[in-house]
């Protein structure tokens, strides 16, 4: 009895587990929606709960302030960002390919299939405060470290070298830059999401042609 007794506590404490992270999910959802459609400023904590379907009060439970709001959509987007940038990547074996294919990934599953990821990662979350601007920084240094260890792969795979010791590390800073400025404008800036697939193949192109013109030794 003792046993049976110590289960039901513990499927219950499960199952108000998984309905606090659905709640959860779901105020991300709809503070989502309205900062994409409204901007981040424009939107009120008591819009996002009304959204939502709960009161005020439940979203102060989850979330600190409508910025721990942005700064957690943030983590989320990156960390889903970085995910499908590495299985990309490794899905042709960590070779020149595999820049190709995380490019394209980026364009077309990211920006076109994720719009909404791509304005928080990319407009919402610049300008804002110190602390969301360090967390911006914080997932932008991850992304750039990801970059530069999938150059270091393909260099070792391919048998050549780079330029110079810092190549790799510029290579990734440029490849980002240039990958989140082909997508604010054709995205965020011109509402021209038809144009990103095509956008994107060129910019890929582009980055593949700028590692080959520092690769050495081939």
């Amino acid at each position: 009895m003792p046993v049976t007794g110590a289960k039901k506590p513990a499927r219950t404490a499960l199952r108000r587990q998984r309905e606090k992270e659905q709640r959860h999910e779901t105020i991300l959802g709809a503070a989502e929606t309205l900062f994409v459609k409204k901007g981040y400023h424009q939107t009120s904590l008591e819009e996002i709960a009304e959204a939502a379907e709960v009161s005020v009060g439940t979203v102060y439970f989850y979330f600190k302030n409508k910025e721990e709001l942005l700064i957690s959509l943030m983590q989320k987007v990156g960390g889903h960002l970085r995910v499908m940038l590495q299985e990309a990547f490794l899905k042709k074996q960590g070779t020149m390919e595999g820049i190709v294919e995380a490019g394209t990934v980026f364009f077309q599953d990211f920006c076109r299939s994720h719009p909404g990821h791509a304005s928080i990662f990319f407009r919402e979350s610049g300008g804002r405060s110190a602390r969301v601007e360090t967390e911006r920084k914080r997932l932008y240094v991850k992304l750039i470290s990801d970059l530069e260890k999938a150059l270091v792969r393909v260099r070792s795979e391919t048998g050549t070298t780079y330029l110079s010791a810092g190549s790799e590390e510029l290579m990734a800073v440029c490849i980002l830059g240039i990958y989140e400025r082909v997508a604010e404008y054709y995205m965020l800036w011109h509402d021209r999401a038809d144009d990103i697939t095509e956008a994107g193949r060129e910019a890929v192109a582009f980055t593949v042609a700028g590692i080959q013109g520092l690769m050495t030794g081939r």
